[in-house]
């Protein structure tokens, strides 16, 4: 995983840099951008159906060999000064169908080599070591490999997809999901997907926290597509200080880690996640009026912080509420939903700052996020979980309690 997010952070600066090169029409580096969002909407649950039927390191290790090729063909013709738009948008495409795929095969790894007393530690490690790898160290080393020809991230990037693939190939244990003989039918997937999706929709509270996360989603994937450019165009920034704007959320992110559980001790779930959209909200409205170095770096680093704690507090009571044996598909169906926003979001904040200004996208977000927050405002208390983490199993016929 560090070897791999090093990669994903200087892929995450390069393909931005290297449209901003292209165009500087907002509406073509947000199209590149929804390109890249839109197969967690296409994708997302048949990767779950491949990770269970498929051992998963076999599966990892080929999403990873896949990208790599890709990434070796955007670094030939950068070196060829072949790229375009559309090329860019369909890498980005066929990337995204890659993690998708890969967080599939990815979410039952850890649950295969690490013990049940273990897992939050060790998901906890993985996380922190996701931010610092990726934002904090790919990202500006991306930046600054840019700065001396485009194609060199680009060819890191494929290195470290290779190297991430021999990895993988080294794991030992568990990693089948089951024996083919507890393999469902297609139509029994049919139908576990579409259970998970109803108790979803029956669920007052999850289905509330589901549509705010949907919208925060939306608004921090739009605002990070169009950074690169308000970055240029109104902080007058160049790529390597793009870089650091985009370091900056995770620095914050990672003051957020250690808070998360303490603030939901103190104040409980449901007013965490009140205060957190809202002062999500107020970030987005401030960094819209940023018109310094500094100020930027300030605000971006405390939406990192916000948005980690935020983001903790609301898979911590998915779990507490979900039955366990509908917490894989409800969790499959809700990240559906959220990053399928997202990639909306990358769209319509180009055409919003094309067609506004520079700092509409992000007042729209501003208010977006409040009205999104008026939503949790009227969500219930949650029940109780049990001792084991998890709510009580109910009847698929049973609606929900509000």
């Amino acid at each position: 995983m560090t070897v791999s997010s090093i990669g994903d952070g200087m892929r995450a600066v390069t393909l931005p840099l290297l449209t901003a090169h292209l165009t500087d029409d907002a509406r073509l580096v947000g199209l590149v951008a929804f390109a890249g969002q839109i197969p967690w909407l296409l994708v997302s649950l048949p990767s779950g159906v491949l990770a269970d039927r498929f051992e998963r390191r076999r599966l990892l290790c080929f999403v990873d060999t896949a990208r790599a090729v890709i990434m070796t063909g955007l670094m030939l013709l950068a070196m060829l000064d072949g790229l375009s738009i559309p090329l860019l948008a369909g890498a980005a495409f066929l990337l995204g169908c890659g993690q998708t795929l890969f967080n599939g095969a990815w979410s039952g790894m850890v649950p295969s080599l690490v013990p049940p007393e273990g897992l939050t530690k060790a998901n906890t490690y993985l996380q922190i070591t996701v931010l610092f790898a990726s934002p904090l160290l790919g990202t500006p080393l991306g930046a600054v490999l840019f700065g001396v020809t485009p194609a060199l991230p680009l060819a890191v990037d494929a290195l470290s997809f290779v190297c991430a693939a021999g990895l993988i190939l080294l794991l030992t244990g568990g990693t089948q999901a089951g024996s083919q003989k507890s393999v469902p039918t297609r139509q029994s997937l049919r139908q576990d997907a579409l259970q998970g999706l109803v108790w979803l929709w029956r669920h007052s509270q999850m289905r509330r926290l589901c549509a705010v996360s949907a919208v925060n989603n939306l608004v921090v994937v739009g605002l990070m597509s169009v950074l690169v450019l308000y970055a240029q165009q109104t902080l007058e920034l160049e790529s390597s200080g793009y870089a650091v704007l985009v370091a900056a959320f995770a620095v914050g992110g990672l003051i957020g880690v250690p808070l998360a559980p303490r603030l939901e001790k103190r104040i409980g779930a449901v007013r965490l996640l009140r205060l957190g959209i809202l002062a999500t909200g107020v970030l987005c409205a401030s960094m819209g009026m940023a018109r310094s170095v500094l100020a930027g770096v300030l605000v971006i680093a405390g939406y990192g912080a916000v948005s980690l704690v935020w983001g903790v507090t609301a898979v911590s009571l998915r779990q507490s509420q979900v039955p366990a044996e509908l917490l894989g598909r409800v969790t499959m169906a809700f990240q559906m939903a959220s990053v399928s926003a997202g990639a909306l979001g990358a769209l319509l904040a180009g055409l919003v700052y094309h067609s506004i200004g520079p700092q509409a996208p992000f007042f729209t977000g501003a208010a977006l996020l409040c009205l999104a927050g008026a939503l949790l405002y009227h969500a219930p208390t949650p029940h109780p979980a049990s001792s084991n983490g998890h709510a009580h199993a109910r009847p698929m016929s049973q609606t929900p309690p509000d």
